[in-house]
């Protein structure tokens, strides 16, 4: 770990020839600083930036995180077009909410339906454990659901916004085993093909068995 803000941007790009997955964590800093930091790295897009009550976290991905997510979203992706449902893709865009002191980039999140500031699905695929609870942010932004890749497993999250205080432990999301926006996709045969390492076998087997 590194402790210098400028020092770690500057080391992650000489380290990517070893794939690493590399993080800074800082506590202490101010919304404005936080802005600031999303302005310097707009044009940036190989970064993960997360905020919560002071404490900023960066992620510079290994090319293994990239390759999950990607697959996951492209499979979801196919699973929308085939059943028609409408969707807007937000990728990893910054979310934000000043009074709430949570920011965060999930690594996909989709709006279903009619498009929205806040997206209804974040997904995010976690290598190495992070420093923030990333369900206290999407809880105070809204996100209805979120999806945890983790130990070649998906994690599925539902805000339960009328009985929080049932579900304390994960920040007022209940934990499922079918989506409630996607209660159709097979979650199982999603799992399996996310770990295809050919994208072309991955989209067959995944639409054959769907």
């Amino acid at each position: 770990m590194v402790s210098n803000l400028k020092e770690f941007l500057e080391d992650s790009e000489l380290a990517q020839i070893d794939d690493p997955e590399e993080k800074f964590v800082t506590s202490g800093v101010s919304w404005q600083i936080y802005e600031a930091l999303l302005t310097k790295l707009k044009d940036n897009s190989h970064y993960r930036v997360t905020y919560l009550d002071e404490i900023l976290e960066i992620v510079s991905p290994s090319i293994r995180h990239e390759n999950l997510k990607k697959r996951l979203a492209i499979l979801i992706e196919r699973y929308l077009y085939s059943q028609r449902i409408r969707f807007s893709p937000m990728g990893s865009s910054t979310i934000k909410r000043q009074l709430k002191q949570a920011g965060i980039e999930p690594d996909e999140c989709y709006c279903i339906g009619e498009k929205k500031n806040i997206p209804d699905l974040a997904i995010e695929v976690n290598i190495t454990s992070g420093s923030i609870n990333k369900l206290e942010i999407y809880r105070r932004l809204g996100v209805v659901e979120v999806w945890i890749w983790q130990f070649n497993r998906l994690k599925l999250y539902h805000l339960r916004e009328e009985t929080p205080f049932e579900f304390l432990d994960t920040h007022g999301y209940k934990q499922i085993t079918s989506s409630e926006l996607l209660p159709k996709l097979n979650i199982a045969l999603l799992e399996q093909c996310v770990q295809i390492s050919d994208d072309i076998e991955a989209i067959d087997q995944f639409e054959q068995g769907a």
